[in-house]
């Protein structure tokens, strides 16, 4: 049975003209009215690109927080959770919809769009400066006269190089952040394992499991991950997986039993009583909520 991913069906949920699109693959919605009626976390089907002209916008990312205050440029990949807490109401900004497919379509190169997107993983969000700002708006414009222009036989092929270009500034511009600082021993392990936890908390759910990899023993491990982020290392691994439960019983067709499968459950029993414990209702409660 195929999901049906519609984690954030932004047709429906923004309300608002969309400005123009190529097919779904490539869609511009300009100042959309935000509908803030979401309180569970959704699983992304696009890649997003969000150039907030005024306003705030609050919530997380893979449980990773963020508070962004304009003008900044705000950028969601696909297969992503994001759950957010408020839009301002003053909030105003220009959405870029790109789908997996246009994304693998581009011609960048790999080993700039590798650390391009690592980069973004790990900053979802640059504030920009005035110029910066302006540099953006225009950018946009340009795409909705590119996307406009349906008489044009080489649309699509102009919306590459634009993006294109516009990945290549962008990666310039995430890697001139302030992060490269010095950075502690426990600090550097603790991203290590959120690293490792993120690429395998679906199939390992045992501190044995991280602390070979990195080579430390569970006890030590432990103690350094509840030093340095005030959270156990078994609360941030459950925290994974009930936030990916959550988004799938939300955002997905698929069914508890097939939810449970792809958690690595051992039985939809098993996944019932464990969702129960952390979310204080069952996956079948959850989702008619």
């Amino acid at each position: 049975m195929k999901n049906l991913l519609a984690p954030f069906n932004w047709r429906a949920e923004l309300k608002n003209k969309i400005v123009d699109s190529i097919d779904d693959d490539f869609i511009l919605l300009d100042n959309p009215i935000v509908n803030s009626d979401f309180d569970h976390p959704f699983k992304m089907d696009v890649t997003v690109a969000i150039i907030c002209v005024r306003g705030t916008m609050k919530g997380s990312i893979n449980l990773k927080q963020f508070d962004a205050k304009a003008p900044f440029l705000f950028i969601v990949l696909q297969d992503q959770i994001l759950e957010y807490e408020y839009f301002s109401e003053d909030f105003s900004g220009l959405f870029i919809l790109m789908s997996g497919r246009f994304l693998t379509n581009l011609s960048l190169d790999i080993q700039s769009r590798v650390p391009l997107f690592i980069s973004v993983h790990d900053n979802p969000w640059i504030p920009l400066n005035d110029e910066e700002l302006r540099s953006m708006v225009d950018y946009y414009k340009m795409l909705q006269k590119a996307v406009g222009a349906r008489d044009n036989p080489h649309r699509l092929e102009i919306v590459k190089h634009l993006t294109q270009a516009f990945f290549y500034g962008t990666g310039y511009r995430y890697h001139k952040l302030p992060g490269d600082e010095i950075k502690s021993k426990q600090e550097i392990l603790l991203e290590k394992f959120l690293n490792l936890l993120q690429a395998n908390y679906k199939e390992h759910r045992d501190m044995e499991f991280y602390a070979g990899r990195m080579c430390l023993t569970p006890k030590y491990l432990s103690k350094v991950i509840k030093e340095k982020s005030g959270k156990s290392a078994s609360e941030w691994i459950d925290n994974y997986v009930t936030l990916e439960a959550r988004a799938l019983l939300k955002s997905t067709n698929m069914t508890i039993r097939q939810i449970s499968d792809e958690l690595n459950f051992p039985s939809q029993s098993f996944f019932g009583k464990y969702f129960k414990r952390h979310q204080g209702m069952s996956p079948k409660e959850y989702r008619k909520n």
